[in-house]
């Protein structure tokens, strides 16, 4: 090992140790007390897999985790969806003296508390709130709609709007990095504005893309604050059953164990989503 690999090593060390300890200490004492028991108070420590025997045949646990990946996945999907027309304007359509103001302009929600955007989420889509209001006024609906409020809906909403600047910015990034040769190349050779975004445009943002759809999916799933405040009964979400397990029950050890499947299950799809990305882009598993 040569003078420079060991300075560089020396100079890394300090903060690798210091991450090992905050991430991997934690994810260890997560992943260790998944596998003991709780009596309120007293905690058995011999190891057993009664948690995950428990965790994947009560029907109540398996119905949240799979409404947690579902609205996850709406989030992910209408997030991105919605997200790709604004980066693509801001890259192809935008002065680029002015594209760092619309990027500022797009982070503008970052400046307020995310839990403040929930709670005005709540006054917007209430019984009685702006969205009812206007569309009573309006004359469009007789009395309030009640489905877009403590429920699965709200949260989607919720969550689409909070994440929206989590997808445009890598999306717009990867747009950015377009060789726009290559576009007028696809044109000269008589292809459509269509067919060339379809196979010139997308294909070679879908980094981006993917990027967008874990950076969005990957904290949604987790989410706690959000469905507690506007998802109601049919809205809870399995970081709201793990926070009643550790607090609310008193049983730390399968408030682990739905975080440790949880975390596996995300891996799992997240692993899933970058192969499909790399199959249909033409690369190799």
């Amino acid at each position: 090992m040569d003078q420079d690999t060991k300075r560089g090593l020396t100079l890394i060390a300090p903060p690798f140790l210091y991450a090992i300890a905050l991430l991997a200490g934690p994810l260890a004492a997560i992943l260790l007390f998944s596998f003991w028991t709780q009596d309120y108070l007293t905690i058995d420590r011999t190891l057993t897999l009664s948690n995950y025997r428990e965790a994947l045949v009560d029907p109540i646990y398996r119905t949240i985790m799979f409404r947690s990946l579902w609205i996850s996945g709406a989030v992910t999907l209408i997030t991105v969806i919605l997200a790709f027309p604004v980066a693509y304007f801001v890259s192809f359509h935008v002065r680029p003296d002015a594209k760092s103001l619309w990027l500022f302009l797009i982070t503008i929600p970052f400046w307020t508390s995310y839990l403040l955007r929930i709670f005005l989420w709540k006054v917007i889509l209430g019984y009685n709130g702006v969205l009812n209001s206007s569309l009573t006024g309006l004359g469009l609906i007789d009395e309030p709609l009640t489905f877009i409020l403590y429920n699965a809906n709200a949260v989607i909403i919720t969550l689409s709007h909070a994440f929206a600047p989590f997808a445009i910015l890598p999306i717009f990034v990867a747009l950015e990095k377009i060789d726009r040769s290559l576009l007028e190349a696809s044109r000269d050779l008589g292809e459509t504005a269509i067919t060339t975004f379809f196979r010139v445009t997308l294909p070679l943002a879908a980094p981006g893309v993917v990027a967008a759809l874990l950076i969005v999916f990957i904290p949604t799933v987790g989410d706690y604050v959000t469905p507690a405040q506007v998802g109601g009964p049919g809205g809870l979400m399995i970081a709201n059953m793990i926070q009643t397990q550790f607090l609310g029950l008193n049983n730390a050890p399968m408030g682990a164990t739905l975080a440790v499947i949880a975390m596996a299950l995300v891996t799992l799809i997240a692993l899933a989503t970058v192969w499909l990305a790399r199959r249909l882009a033409g690369g190799r598993a």
